[in-house]
């Protein structure tokens, strides 16, 4: 929550997508980053105004790991979108962190 680094799990099973995304050359891969609804803490309101630049971050995040490990740059689109498409419930937190997630969908360029 409020964090937009991957932890070592989402390394892991990103890294495991790696050598297939790497190879797609005619597909845009869309990093797609969501936040539950709760806002912003006074802790971090001075980097993430609101959800829509954490969910941003997060999205840019993974882009960042994608590149770094020889995903095409040229195919890869940073997208967020906040807290409003939620997939669970706001009103749990389980279903608050389901909100919190990256989502890769591949379009033909």
């Amino acid at each position: 929550s409020g964090s937009a680094e991957m932890h070592a799990k989402g390394r892991s099973t990103i890294g495991k997508a790696v050598p297939t995304l790497a190879n797609l050359t005619s597909h845009w891969i869309d990093v797609q980053g969501y936040t539950d609804n709760e806002p912003i803490g006074p802790a971090l309101r001075g980097r993430y105004p609101s959800n829509w630049e954490l969910s941003a971050a997060r999205a840019a995040d993974v882009v960042r790991f994608l590149q770094s490990q020889g995903v095409n740059p040229g195919n890869l689109v940073v997208e967020g979108f906040g807290e409003y498409q939620p997939v669970a419930a706001n009103t749990t937190p389980q279903g608050r962190a389901k909100n919190r997630r990256i989502e890769i969908v591949l379009r033909v360029k």
